[in-house]
């Protein structure tokens, strides 16, 4: 771990923190100049970017960026090719002489024939900043008008033009007409213009998905419906076959819910970052044509309400599958313990039959148990009498009865007794 100037320990990511406000600087752009950025989902992770940087980087003779960088900049002729990586995608941002006319063929540009694309394009913007003089409005007449946009944008000093149709080679047209901007300023509101068009395409990303999630939600809806219908009619008998529909119906939701979380969350940050770049823009309205702004409210607006409504909907569907869920299992609950009643009630009439028929067995084992002892006793009774004993063998049987009797029902019970202690000792 370095240490500051003041000879303190330094944390680990401070240079990474202080940095990264000066890892991308705008680029100096001053007029007439044409922009390309292309932006590229990351299907491949980093080191597809790495591979083409490092095949380009070959071609120029410069040497390629390290495995970690996250951006990288190199000459192009007569311009430069900027490279950014961001957390799905990637742009390759080129800027270079400006073309004989709007519009027209870019001659040496890096996205030619040798060039592989890195993953798949997902924007790709073609921006040319030109002077704005007294002919060059008639440019604004190249664009749609059913979509065209046009604004004053830095106090007067610029104005911005797009109708955010794509050309032949599928870029978004752009159009930057210059009265004196600084190169600074220039390249900070080319790169504001950019990445509105970029960030509103990957805003977008997320209305397809909440569209094929619709009818499958709907789905749910209905199925739930009609079990907290069946609930309300016929709950006793059918609990647990409805209880497994209900989990089947979560189950779903949720894996739904899973395959959206990404993409809706992205989505809402790409909007954001659009709102925040046109609010940055300032803008003033031409007379008679629309604004960036406006126009990509009325636009995007509707689309993103579409996923927040779609994932708001996720979100109560699956509270009201987690309360009908709720409800059959302390229905279910409620049966388990009444049939647990009832095997108790059922365990204690067979353990009282079980005590009475145990005193049952032990009387009759007494009784045995005291004949065969009194028979015993008399062997030695009729041995007695033999040897002159004055008592007969059978008087004296008579009278040990009673006395065996009471001793082996003693005994008896003194081990039932032992046996309970010993039982309650290990409960």
């Amino acid at each position: 771990m370095a240490n500051g100037s003041f000879g303190f320990p330094v944390a680990a990511d401070r240079s990474l923190a202080l940095g990264e406000i000066h890892a991308r600087p705008y680029p100096l752009i001053t007029s007439p100049r044409v922009i390309i950025q292309l932006a590229f989902m990351t299907d491949g992770g980093a080191s597809v970017d790495n591979a083409v940087l490092a095949q380009l980087a070959r071609t120029r003779g410069v040497a390629a960026p390290q495995a970690d960088a996250r951006h990288y900049i190199m000459a192009w002729g007569r311009g430069s090719l900027r490279w950014e990586r961001h957390t799905e995608f990637s742009t390759y941002f080129y800027e270079g002489p400006v073309p004989r006319s709007f519009g027209g063929q870019i001659n040496d540009h890096p996205f030619g024939d040798g060039f592989s694309p890195p993953g798949s394009l997902i924007a790709g913007v073609r921006l040319e900043v030109r002077k704005w003089t007294d002919g060059a409005e008639k440019l604004v007449q190249s664009f749609d008008a059913a979509s065209l946009c046009f604004s004053e944008v830095e106090n007067g000093m610029a104005a911005a033009v797009t109708d955010f149709r794509q050309d032949k080679d599928g870029l978004t047209r752009i159009l930057l007409l210059d009265r004196g901007l600084a190169p600074a300023r220039a390249g900070a509101l080319v790169q504001r213009l950019i990445e509105i068009e970029t960030y509103r395409t990957l805003a977008m990303l997320a209305l397809p998905l909440a569209n094929s999630l619709s009818p499958q939600m709907r789905r749910i809806e209905d199925g739930l419906a009609l079990i907290t219908q069946r609930m309300q009619q016929d709950v006793k008998t059918g609990s647990d076959e409805m209880l497994g529909e209900i989990t089947t119906l979560a189950a779903e939701l949720e894996a739904g819910a899973a395959a959206s979380l990404y993409r809706f969350g992205a989505s809402r940050a790409y909007d954001g970052i659009v709102q925040e770049r046109i609010a940055a823009l300032n803008e003033v309205a031409v007379a008679g044509y629309e604004t960036w702004g406006a126009f990509l409210q009325r636009r995007l607006a509707p689309a993103m309400r579409t996923c927040r409504s779609v994932e708001e909907r996720q979100a109560n569907l699956s509270r009201k599958l987690a309360r009908a869920t709720a409800l059959l299992r302390s229905w279910v609950d409620l049966q388990l313990e009444r049939q647990n009643s009832q095997l108790l009630s059922s365990m204690n009439t067979r353990a009282r039959l079980q005590l009475r028929l145990q005193q049952t067995v032990e009387g009759l084992s007494v009784a045995a148990v005291s004949y065969y002892v009194v028979g015993l006793l008399g062997y030695i009774f009729n041995a007695a009498q033999e040897a002159g004993l004055p008592i007969g063998a059978t008087a004296m049987k008579a009278i040990a009865v009673p006395f065996v009797v009471l001793l082996i029902w003693w005994i008896v019970r003194r081990i039932r007794r032992s046996h309970g202690n010993g039982a309650r000792k290990t409960g």
